[in-house]
């Protein structure tokens, strides 16, 4: 095809014509979103964009730029708009003219008669309010030292909020960049600086040569006085960045030892090497996630990788993890990009994924795939259980949307077809698919199709049917082995498979299945098998004939995405000698199944609580341990939630602070399980012994061999104190801001002064998070949102709940995607019949909800009815108060 007739087909397919001539474009909507059909609709008529862009930051709220963008254009018959969202545009230029500005604080339209055919060239001049948001050009103010620190965040479609361009990700271009900052500051980017020149007595010029193609959420600018440390010792330059007042709290050794590692991985393992020529990664402060990809220049968010004491073991893994997440990115992301948002989840899938992989096989945390089965894998499975489920690849009809089904299934549901993947087609044929796929489409946009049609033309098999299966249908499966034993040998057995009648698919999977038997105190493996299968029922030949076992396993070793049910004997052998399986993975997966029982109310609560008290203080696995614990805190939780006996749950709340006060005493000479069991024990302690003990770590006249009470640890105690309203406990919070006058520190201050049990307190803190009109940053926001009702204040929760959910609609129809998925959280559900029907007919009565806050209220409900269940299922067998 001749370039002009593929531009055709482009048109056609987009919808953009019809026969011969050129549809009128429907005009767009004056908000800050992009719908599909405008993005497909312009990249039909734009193609080989170049961006130069200017910017004057001086630290103050305001910022200057200038936006200049070259282009061709396809057709100049209807106008066409250019995205910059809230800005002061003081002059347009359009290939050289000056033109009238057709700006509605959302988009710039530009006229046809100023448009050429070809190439074309529009140059914005603005100034703009930094971001308090966490996206856009966000700007920050150290209350410690006074210093100015910025930093860009553009994903989903925020960099419009900085400057103008086409914001949708099928759009690559390159961006050449000039910054003019203040002398004492550094400015980082995609590419590195080429000069650097004083441009007055108190500013210097920054200038960026124009970087490789990418997606414009790829793209990124960060500016401030931040600390600086190098690293050449790789095949790739690494810099790392922080804020001055923090840079203490930082381990270079151990961010570039992993980053060194993963990139010496991933080149091996994609074939294709590393593209963004230096690897720079960036801690900033109010963060909206965990971590953000820009090419080449990698931001983490502070509150998750800074820590006042050496990291624990859990911390440095999480770092590794995070890391090699990120990196994933580089290549599956930023490299190959989806050609629009139905596509992130592919992004996130195969980032989680090949962020594990990474982290088992090229650092020191061999264990990682026990970390994944135990985190995001069981977030999957309770999101693919609830009403909110939803398919892995599902339509984006816009912007506003692109963050609504980012979630569990997104990230870990996704991650784990591609492992379930990678078994059915074997490992070297799965990573020859993927090396192709990054080679054909390097520096390109690319569609699921593209992907999948890569891994089946490596294998040789068409994955159509698995992918209809597996991403285009929710919910998931439940597998259970059906045996019979004869002479104590098995003969009969079948994995038997089923799903709930809402969303029946059945789904093709290779696992394998176990079996063992009781040696002495041990649980030994007897066999296994190797199981691909389909449909209701499949025969497993392999294990007629091995002895009949005491427990079945049917997705030893985690191969699968699948629900275990196992059966009577094998629960009642898991609930017995969990703690006799040498085997982590298998004992966590044991732990699970337990914990399933009481959600789906088959296992009382008290029954789990005490296996699990008497268990976790033999546990010798530091992560398995941390599993078990957050299973016990759920418990608390729930205990917290419920109409359970008082007395019954003041002796079982007692047991806890009590079981892990020891083990905090008797693990003196290990320090991650001394932390470990001491963070448990801060997160339960609520009676007066146990908050005394803790206002004497706080003052120093408790002590505890080989624990160390840190300014992390002194403000969880503080918060927890003023939680339960210790005497003295809110004059704490004031002294110990004198002490630590970082930003985390008034956070932390803030955290503990919502969660007092005080009724003036909420209202005043209701009243500013519902303010739209607040000039509060977002940061303080949340974490008065995440503060203002703990479990156990139910009458101050209550008297408000009514007035909170009546407002929700209003609420969600001013505010944004970002505030929303925080203020979810102020969804009242209190776990008793009462709260469930409160929500039912919200839920009724609210349809005109945003997807996600809609979302949200459907996956409380069911909580809140789960939690009715456990107390329902507890209340059997729990001792009375």
């Amino acid at each position: 095809m001749t370039p002009f007739a593929r531009r055709l087909a482009v048109l056609a397919v987009s919808g953009v014509i019809a026969t011969c001539s050129i549809a009128a474009e429907a005009p767009r909507a004056a908000n800050t979103y992009l719908t599909e059909q405008e993005a497909a609709a312009r990249s039909a008529r734009v193609s080989n964009v170049a961006y130069i862009l200017d910017f004057t930051l001086t630290g103050k709220p305001d910022f200057a730029g200038t936006s200049r963008i070259d282009f061709d254009l396809f057709d100049n018959s209807q106008p066409l708009t250019i995205d910059l969202d809230k800005a002061k545009v003081s002059a347009v230029t359009v290939n050289g003219k000056p033109v009238a500005i057709d700006y509605n604080q959302f988009f710039i339209t530009i006229a046809p008669g100023d448009l050429a055919k070809g190439r074309n060239s529009v140059v914005v001049a603005y100034t703009r309010a930094h971001s308090t948001n966490g996206e856009g050009l966000h700007r920050m103010v150290d209350p410690s030292d006074g210093k100015v620190y910025t930093y860009s965040h553009f994903e989903p479609a925020a960099a419009h909020q900085m400057f103008a361009l086409f914001d949708q990700p099928d759009l690559k271009a390159t961006f050449q960049l000039t910054v003019t900052a203040p002398s004492d500051w550094v400015v980082v980017s995609t590419k590195r600086e080429s000069a650097v020149a004083n441009a007055d007595a108190n500013t210097r010029r920054w200038t960026f040569p124009a970087s490789k193609v990418l997606s414009p959420y790829n793209f990124s600018l960060h500016a401030g006085p931040y600390k600086v440390w190098e690293d050449n010792s790789g095949k790739y330059p690494m810099r790392l960045f922080a804020r001055q007042s923090v840079a203490r709290q930082v381990e270079p050794a151990d961010w570039f030892k992993f980053t060194r590692d993963g990139l010496t991985f991933f080149d091996n393992y994609f074939g294709v090497p590393y593209q963004w020529e230096k690897y720079d990664q960036l801690l900033v402060p109010d963060f909206l996630y965990g971590a953000m990809e820009n090419a080449g220049a990698v931001t983490f968010g502070e509150r998750g990788f800074l820590h006042q004491s050496p990291a624990t073991e859990a911390q440095r893994e999480g770092l590794a993890g995070t890391i090699m997440h990120e990196m994933a990115h580089q290549w599956f992301g930023d490299l190959v990009t989806m050609k629009w948002w139905n596509g992130l989840w592919l992004n996130e899938s195969f980032a989680s994924f090949m962020g594990t992989l990474a982290t088992a096989e090229a650092t020191e945390f061999k264990h990682a795939w026990l970390s994944f089965y135990s985190g995001g894998k069981q977030m999957a499975y309770a999101t693919d259980q609830s009403l909110s489920t939803h398919p892995i690849e599902v339509p984006v009809a816009s912007t506003a949307n692109a963050f609504d089904n980012i979630d569990a299934i997104t990230y870990s549901k996704g991650a784990s077809t591609l492992i379930q993947l990678r078994h059915l087609l074997g490992d070297q044929v799965f990573r020859k698919g993927v090396h192709n796929y990054l080679e054909k489409y390097a520096f390109k946009n690319a569609r699921l199709d593209d992907f999948i049609g890569s891994l089946g033309e490596a294998a040789g098999r068409d994955l159509k049917p698995w992918t209809r299966q597996w991403l285009y249908e929710a919910g998931v499966n439940t597998i259970a082995a059906r045996y019979s034993c004869s002479a104590g040998k098995i003969n009969s057995f079948t994995l038997q498979q089923s799903a709930k009648p809402s969303l029946p698919t059945l789904r093709e999977q290779r696992v394998q299945v176990a079996t063992f038997k009781r040696e002495g105190d041990k649980l030994a493996l007897s066999a296994k098998a190797a199981v691909t299968y389909s449909g209701a029922v499949t025969r497993v030949p392999e294990l007629v004939g091995s002895a009949c076992p005491d427990l079945v396993y049917p997705n030893y070793q985690d191969w699968g995405f699948a629900r275990v049910q196992l059966d009577k004997k094998s629960f009642a052998t898991a609930q017995a000698s969990v703690a006799a399986v040498d085997d982590p993975l298998l004992r966590s997966m044991l732990w699970q199944s337990l914990w399933d029982g009481v959600r789906d109310g088959q296992l009382p609560l008290n029954d789990f609580i005490r296996t699990a008290l008497a268990n976790a203080p033999l546990e010798k696995d530091y992560n398995l341990l941390g599993s078990v614990l957050g299973m016990l805190g759920s418990a608390r939780h729930y205990l917290d939630a419920m109409q359970a006996a008082p007395g019954y749950v003041q002796a079982t709340g007692g047991q806890m602070e009590d079981i892990s006060w020891r083990a905090v005493e008797a693990n003196s000479a290990n320090s991650n399980f001394q932390r470990r069991w001491f963070g448990f024990h801060m997160s339960v302690a609520r009676s007066r012994p146990a908050l005394e003990r803790l206002a004497g770590l706080l003052d120093g006249s408790v002590k505890v061999a080989g624990l160390e009470i840190g300014q992390d640890q002194r403000w969880t105690i503080i918060g927890r104190l003023n939680r339960f309203a210790y005497p003295g406990s809110e004059a704490l919070i004031a002294a110990e801001q004198l002490r630590d006058k970082s930003d985390a520190g008034q956070a932390q201050a803030l955290a503990a002064s919502v969660a007092r049990p005080d009724a003036a307190t909420k209202r005043e803190w209701l009243a500013k998070v519902q303010d739209q009109k607040t000039t509060l940053p977002f940061s303080k926001v949340r974490v008065a949102i995440y503060s203002l009702y703990p479990v156990e204040q139910k009458a101050l929760n209550e008297a408000t709940a009514d007035a909170r959910l009546a407002s929700l609609p209003a609420i969600d129809k001013v505010a944004g995607p970002v505030f929303m998925r925080s203020y979810a959280e102020m969804i009242p559900a209190t776990c008793n019949a009462a709260s469930v029907k409160r929500l039912d007919k919200a839920a009724a009565d609210y349809t005109q909800l945003s997807a996600g806050t809609r979302r949200a209220l459907l996956t409380l409900r069911e909580e809140d009815q789960r939690c009715v269940t456990i107390s329902r299922a507890m209340t059997a067998g729990a001792p009375k108060g």
